[in-house]
């Protein structure tokens, strides 16, 4: 088991920036893809970003590309999601979620464990 823990969520003013972080514990040996996704107020949940299990790949939605990134320190077993120029459609709650594929997957039945989401406002 994995257990993914978010931080970093909270108000801003839009133009601002926010970066959040997922922190793994338990069976942590596994090299796991990573993803960030977000579930906007009455909309469907979506995947923001996401790292293949080494690192060396990424994916973004189209609608964060330019503004979002996202890193992970395996020292620390931690992803981050840097996000900058934020607007008022990221208002949010985020997810951090791994995938014991490893691979990038856009499909959230591709994830096998879930934080339980950090909130993000930004006001207008």
């Amino acid at each position: 088991q994995v257990q993914l823990v978010e931080s970093g969520g909270g108000l801003v003013q839009a133009g601002g920036s926010l970066r959040l972080s997922c922190a793994a514990s338990g069976r942590t040996s596994g090299r796991y893809a990573r993803g960030w996704f977000r579930l906007p107020p009455g909309k469907e949940r979506e995947l923001v970003a996401a790292i293949s299990s080494g690192g060396g790949s990424t994916h973004y939605a189209n609608s964060v590309k330019g503004r979002f990134a996202i890193s992970r320190q395996f020292a620390k077993n931690t992803v981050y999601l840097q996000m900058n120029s934020l607007k008022p459609e990221d208002t949010a709650c985020y997810y951090c979620a791994a995938s014991v594929k490893g691979v990038i997957s856009a499909g959230r039945d591709s994830y096998d464990y879930w934080g339980q989401g950090t909130q993000v406002t930004v006001s207008s």
